[in-house]
């Protein structure tokens, strides 16, 4: 049997609180009891003070000593005996300061898996760096006020509902709203039952990714291309080859072999080049999915803001043998802190869905979904979109004059037919990070063009946003980014 320790005089002197500190005097005392016993001051076994004494010491109510001793006792520091008072638990040494002169044992690293989500580029910019982020809409433009009303409406009267897990795939009312909305602007044609709302269009992809792909299975996407597709693909284990896109030849379907496992494009809208995949391209591309059965992920980038004609059809609209997986976001319709963004499903994947949703947690919150769901079927959406696209057509202009007028001689611009960006080609010797670090000490905030390159020789440019400035934003902007291209050309 362990002997009990010897009395030891119980040291008042380090318990000293001030009266003054916000810090309630109960936590004072517990924060000082813990010190005296992770420092061993007494051993374990070791009785405290009863709280009437400590209390008298102290000057203290004895509620405070008793609160301090409750929570000690909680926690593990202190054993209650039955009439008599707590002693001191003997406690593991756990872990030791160094002393200084060793150097720090080097942490653990993550898993490889771990280090490969860890190495992953992005780009989300900063607060009031609006000019010109890529693919930023205008949030000054957008309906708040009706929007508020909406939330305000559902969080009054949803219900038990929407204050749930429950929908895991996505509110029904939205579902029917995305879908009714799909078949008339994209042509996609599907049921409810095949969509699937998400926390944005990267939480597709990296659900898809996981759910399809095996480590060293093939996926074919474009380059120049969205990362962060290719991050997702990449964590889960993908050998990424490149489609080659050209400004001028579009998209070059004849990639070295293996054939893939799936195949990325951004037909409507390529990212970051604007263009959009011509009738035959479209055809052969799911010619080639149908030879190597394969899944196509169709990333509708962009789709609603076409200048140049009217929006083309989704390649989905066009899948005969369920193949095709759509994937859109509300980030541009609306605005990007929303974090709502779908997917369409082939049928027999939609069914089994719910399993996967569960084990990721990746569903969205239901009241912002049902809000959503009003703000569509109520019109507010298309009234939007429409005066959006008119307000982005007469921004795109100028910003391309502006650009034309300033930066002729640094910049030429590509004739995008759609999106809310433009890539800007910078003339030879120009290096496009150095102009995008040059840029953001401005506060201009753009995206080199070098990034969407992963396998092939990068071109030199900046993915320009424009849809979020007005004109006097513009004008300035602009001025900036001559500046920081200044700077770098010495």
């Amino acid at each position: 049997m362990r002997p009990h320790p010897k009395p030891q005089a119980f040291p008042l002197d380090t318990l000293a609180v001030n009266r003054a500190s916000p810090e309630h005097l109960s936590r004072q005392l517990y924060h000082g009891l813990v010190a005296i016993i992770r420092s061993r001051a007494l051993p374990p076994g070791s009785e405290l003070p009863s709280t009437r004494a400590l209390a008298a010491e102290l000057g203290l109510g004895r509620n405070t000593i008793v609160a301090a001793y409750d929570q000690l006792v909680t926690e593990g520091y202190l054993a209650n005996r039955q009439g008599a008072r707590p002693v001191i638990v003997d406690l593991p040494e756990g872990p030791r300061e160094s002393p200084r002169e060793e150097p720090p044992l080097p942490l653990r690293q993550p898993s490889l898996r771990g280090q490969q989500l860890l190495s992953q580029p992005y780009h989300h910019g900063r607060p009031g760096h609006v000019a010109f982020h890529p693919g930023m809409p205008d949030a000054g433009s957008f309906p708040f006020g009706v929007w508020g009303r909406l939330v305000a409406r559902r969080a009054s009267h949803g219900g038990e509902t929407l204050f749930g897990t429950y929908d895991v795939t996505g509110h029904p009312a939205l579902k029917e709203a995305i879908a009714g909305y799909l078949f008339s602007a994209r042509g996609v044609r599907c049921r409810p039952e095949q969509i699937v709302v998400t926390t944005g269009a990267q939480a597709a992809f990296d659900l898809l990714a996981r759910l399809l792909l095996d480590p060293d299975d093939t996926v074919w996407m474009e380059e120049p291309g969205y990362y962060g597709a290719k991050a997702a693909f990449t964590v889960a284990g993908a050998r990424v080859l490149p489609i080659p896109v050209d400004q001028e030849r579009g998209w070059s379907l004849d990639p070295p072999d293996p054939l893939p496992r799936l195949i990325y494009v951004t037909p409507a809208c390529q990212h970051p080049l604007g263009i959009t995949m011509r009738m035959e391209e479209r055809l052969r591309l799911l010619d080639i999915a149908e030879t190597a059965n394969s899944w196509v992920i169709e990333d509708d980038f962009d789709g609603e803001y076409r200048f140049q004609g009217r929006p083309v059809p989704a390649i989905q609209s066009m899948d005969r043998s369920g193949r095709v997986i759509y994937v859109g976001t509300f980030a541009k319709l609306l605005f990007p802190a929303l974090r709502l963004g779908f997917m369409v499903l082939p049928p027999e994947l939609a069914g089994r869905i719910v399993n996967a949703l569960s084990t990721t947690g990746q569903f969205a919150p239901l009241l912002l979904q049902a809000a959503l769901a009003d703000f569509i079927t109520e019109g507010h959406m298309s009234r939007h979109l429409k005066r959006m696209r008119r307000i982005y057509a007469q921004r795109r202009q100028l910003f391309r004059d502006i650009v034309t007028e300033r930066l002729r001689d640094e910049i030429t611009l590509s004739p995008a037919e759609a999106g809310i960006q433009v890539v800007g080609y910078l003339r030879d010797g120009i290096d496009d990070i150095k102009v995008s670090q040059a840029a953001a000490k401005r506060a201009i905030n753009v995206s080199p063009l070098s990034k969407y390159f992963q396998n092939t020789a990068p071109t030199q440019g900046l993915v320009l946003g424009y849809a979020a400035c007005d004109a006097a934003q513009t004008r300035d902007g602009v001025e900036r980014l001559a500046q920081a291209i200044g700077e770098v050309l010495g």
